[in-house]
């Protein structure tokens, strides 16, 4: 029931409208074009850092700020919706909207001051695994061999891509410290999806997603206006340009893409879809931002992306 309320058919019309084939189809489609449009959020941020000394105050500002009124029309859509919210649900989608939204998101965009735009999409990329960790220690959920070999082979990876740039010097420090940032933000999402799974489901995806990013929104601008204030806006049009396309084609609409895909295709599909996105955007920041893409880093990124499909993908 993702995306029927808001533009789909209903389901019994959307059946025999499409055939199984075509509807499966559909799907992979728009996991890929939402994976793509996520994919290319670290490159607007990186892209935006060079095109003008835009804090990351400002940007989050910005890509919150743009994208609100998308999310606060699919809440007023949703808003009828059964079951109705308790106070304790709004108590949780707060919370959860703060830590998944606006803090994996302000440590990503701090992160990625100081590491190169497929470096951090890979250690982003890292959050199955820590999903895999928080469920161990607060679900008690035993992991299996499979998945601690694909915890082994994941942080492997992640070593090798980043034995090459941490170094006693300062700028081997900082790079350090961005990874550390951007490790924390999925640390946060992952938070965020082990928390909130039982709660979407009884809540729905996309009122969920409408209501976090609403309440992430705040924090934010508060933040803006305490730090940066008006002023900080008087920005080039490269920046509002990088900015728009960051709140809508890579915020609004692969979460409208994504959900989709993951009702015609299932969780396991589109994992296997999912791992485009590290490697799209290496080879993108590579050809478009001068990026180093050594062998060290695609022999790293190949087993970061492997491990993590260990976890996600699940035999029947």
């Amino acid at each position: 029931m993702i995306l029927r309320h808001a533009f789909a058919l209903p389901r019994s019309e959307e059946q025999l409208a499409l055939t199984p084939a075509a509807y499966r189809g559909w799907g992979i489609a728009f996991a890929v074009t939402g994976v793509l449009a996520f994919s290319i959020r670290p490159i607007l941020i990186k892209l935006s850092y060079a095109a003008h000394p835009v804090s990351p105050t400002t940007l989050l500002f910005l890509r919150m700020t743009l994208s609100l009124p998308f999310f606060v029309a699919i809440g007023w859509w949703q808003r009828k919706q059964e079951p109705p919210l308790r106070p304790r649900d709004w108590a949780a989608i707060g919370g959860l909207g703060l830590i998944g939204y606006y803090g994996a998101s302000f440590l990503d965009f701090i992160g990625l001051q100081y590491v190169g735009a497929g470096v951090g999409r890979l250690i982003l990329f890292l959050f199955p695994t820590i999903v895999l960790l928080l469920s161990f220690v607060f679900l008690h959920k035993k992991p299996t061999a499979r998945e601690l070999v694909a915890l082994v082979v994941s942080y492997a990876g992640i070593a090798l891509v980043v034995s090459g740039q941490i170094a006693p010097s300062s700028e081997g420090r900082l790079f350090l410290f961005g990874a550390l940032l951007i490790f924390a933000g999925a640390f946060c999402y992952a938070v965020y999806l082990v928390a909130g799974s039982q709660l979407v489901r009884r809540v729905g995806s996309m009122r969920f997603t409408a209501y976090s990013m609403m309440v992430s929104s705040i924090p934010a601008i508060i933040q803006f206006f305490v730090l940066d204030g008006l002023p900080a806006l008087d920005l080039p049009r490269a920046v509002w340009g990088y900015a728009i396309v960051l709140a809508t084609v890579s915020t609004v609409v692969p979460v409208f893409l994504q959900a989709e895909a993951l009702k015609r295709i299932g969780a396991n599909h589109f994992a296997l879809i999912g791992a485009v996105g590290p490697v799209s955007v290496a080879v993108t920041s590579a050809l478009g931002l001068d990026e180093p893409f050594t062998w060290l880093q695609a022999v790293g990124g190949l087993l970061v992306i492997s491990g993590v499909l260990l976890v996600s993908i699940r035999r029947s």
